[in-house]
């Protein structure tokens, strides 16, 4: 295969570096900047600058780039400054339409996994949310290199979507999770620190610390609503199923997406509500950019022009 090495042209590779150059400083001054920041803006800039090929790669990653600064920059400006803590009323609704009878007492989902669990059901938990963003980006990757570009782009773009609409909603209805009302109950306490809650149970298994120094950095625990865990393989089914992919991959999809709507729960991160509406999010972003953002006809344009670009 015959690799076309050249340079981008003088004013696109002045617009890439002028713009990255301004992020990685604003990113440096008002949230902190990380080793994944340098990983992420060096793999950017390395796949932009080094052939044809790679530069069309980076501009198609964008849309998950754009993701993970949307996501990191929500620390400038937390959720519960917008609006009220939902603590207890989630949790009084949590029980009132899943409440567990034990023993005469009510348990939501949550407290009754806390009693009963398994080492067998802690280490498939701690797998399957291990896969709720390496798998969608993963296969993602999968269509871009197996030429199938214009579901890529759709995919990489409602992936961002769902993002942006369940962001929003950490906004619109700040909520805790399931764990914090255990813990600590119905006051919010702000700047609690993040907690792997169930997930430890896989650190202690395995003798590892994965869980919590994902969660220990979490900088808001109040951001329960809707749980993008259980979005993101509704996603990425969607667009399996749209690219007519085997069935061995839509199998392990679906498994996967079962697993994590289960570990949610089990684990303590998320109420059944969260989970529905996570899948909610997902579907109604799915339906908004297939059947209203490619109806218009700017958008539309822009669709076709990204496409253009990394086809």
């Amino acid at each position: 295969m015959k690799v076309h090495f050249s340079l981008p042209s003088r004013r696109d590779s002045i617009i890439v570096v002028g713009i990255t150059t301004f992020i990685i400083i604003l990113t440096a001054a008002f949230v902190g900047f990380r080793p994944e920041h340098v990983l992420m803006f060096g793999l950017f800039l390395g796949l932009f600058f080094a052939t044809d090929s790679t530069r069309k790669l980076s501009v198609a990653l964008i849309p998950f780039i754009i993701f993970g600064l949307s996501y990191d920059w929500m620390r400038v400006f937390p959720n519960y400054m917008v609006n009220p803590i939902d603590v207890k009323d989630l949790y009084d609704l949590e029980k009132y339409l899943f409440g567990i009878n034990v023993n005469g007492e009510i348990l939501i989902p949550n407290e009754y996994f806390a009693i009963h669990y398994s080492s067998v059901m802690d280490f498939f938990a701690g797998i399957f949310y291990l896969t709720w963003v390496p798998v969608p980006i993963a296969f993602g990757i999968y269509l871009y290199f197996k030429k199938q570009r214009k579901v890529y782009l759709q995919f990489a773009l409602v992936f961002l979507f769902v993002n942006l609409i369940g962001f929003a909603g950490y906004y619109i209805h700040p909520a805790a999770p399931p764990w914090y009302a255990m813990q600590y109950g119905f006051e919010p306490i702000l700047n609690t620190p993040g907690n792997s809650a169930g997930l430890a149970r896989f650190d202690e298994l395995l003798g590892v610390s994965i869980f919590n120094s994902i969660y220990g950095r979490n900088s808001n625990v109040f951001a329960a609503v809707p749980s993008l865990h259980s979005a993101y393989m509704v996603v990425t089914l969607f667009y399996a199923i749209k690219n007519k992919s085997n069935v061995g991959i839509l199998i392990t999809l679906i498994i996967l997406m079962l697993g994590i709507w289960f570990t949610a729960v089990y684990s303590y991160h998320h109420y059944i509500i969260d989970v529905l509406l996570g899948a909610f999010c997902a579907l109604f972003g799915i339906a908004l950019f297939e059947l209203v953002l490619m109806k218009i006809g700017g958008f539309k344009l822009f669709f076709n022009k990204y496409y253009n670009y990394i086809k």
